[in-house]
């Protein structure tokens, strides 16, 4: 993926930076593997907002995504490389050889015309799958299961790999992209290569209305309010929050642990990522 700078033809175009969609090879979806989308406007099943600043944002049916990759043994080749809207990574649409079409993840590399493989016997190349105890120590991989079976959880953002770092006994060390170490299950699948579209973490958004087509609505500053809103509302004229910055809930925002205790988990993880601060 390469990026386009947008000519500053208006002050919502001034520094706005666009993908060029040029890996794109169609721009109709597979329909067999489409599925609606309902939007709930960051509520839950008893209609309260948990999510705040959601609502909106252009209408999108969802891709099916094969994240199990469990067709062991049956070649499939790239048949398209198409634009997601409901993830940053591009999507291929692969057809298997007893004639099945299946939507995956699109590592860096991957043409159209290229044939995967999934299984124990798959070589190690980019786009196969394989379980992870079959992978060479330093190999880069995506699309990682956490429970063996239940499909890819982890590194299935744009540009993000992991690192096959060691083995020992029935668990295998991965170096996340966070910088975390975590074991996993020797079973567990993972798919070779770095996932592509890595130009993403470029693009600038530009104008507030791109952030809204996303479903993404304003933040209103905590120390703008009043204080029945918010703890740091209230004041006469500009105020600081008054104190150690809060959630509108007035829980500490900064430096506060909220991972609970006895995650399962837990005990898999060898090393914490780094602190981003």
């Amino acid at each position: 993926m390469a990026t386009r700078k947008i000519n500053p033809t208006s002050p919502g175009q001034r520094g706005m930076v666009k993908a060029d969609y040029q890996e794109i090879t169609t721009s109709t979806p597979e329909k067999s593997l489409l599925k609606p989308l309902k939007k709930h406007s960051g509520r839950n099943n008893t209609g309260r907002i948990t999510c705040r600043h959601r609502g909106g944002g252009v209408k999108r049916a969802y891709r099916v995504i094969d994240f199990k990759r469990e067709k062991f043994g049956v070649p499939a080749t790239v048949k398209t490389i198409e634009y997601d809207p409901n993830r940053n990574v591009r999507i291929s649409l692969v057809f298997y050889a007893d004639g099945e079409k299946r939507y995956i993840l699109t590592p860096e590399g991957i043409n159209v015309g290229d044939v995967i493989l999934s299984g124990p016997d798959a070589p190690v190349q980019n786009g196969n799958a394989m379980p992870l105890d079959l992978i060479p120590l330093g190999t880069l991989v995506h699309n990682v299961e956490l429970i063996a079976g239940r499909g890819g959880k982890m590194v299935r953002a744009a540009g993000n790999s992991a690192q096959v770092m060691a083995k020992e006994g029935n668990y295998v060390t991965l170096k996340m992209p966070s910088s975390e170490m975590r074991m996993v299950r020797k079973e567990c699948m993972a798919t070779i290569g770095v996932l592509g579209n890595s130009e993403y973490k470029n693009l600038t958004w530009g104008k507030a209305g791109r952030k809204r087509y996303l479903g993404i609505k304003p933040t209103v500053r905590g120390v703008t309010m009043n204080p029945c809103d918010h703890p740091h509302g209230g004041g006469e004229g500009k105020t600081g929050p008054g104190g150690h910055p809060k959630t509108p809930w007035g829980k500490p925002a900064l430096g506060y642990k909220t991972r609970k205790k006895g995650k399962a988990s837990d005990k898999l993880i060898v090393r914490r990522r780094k602190k981003s601060r």
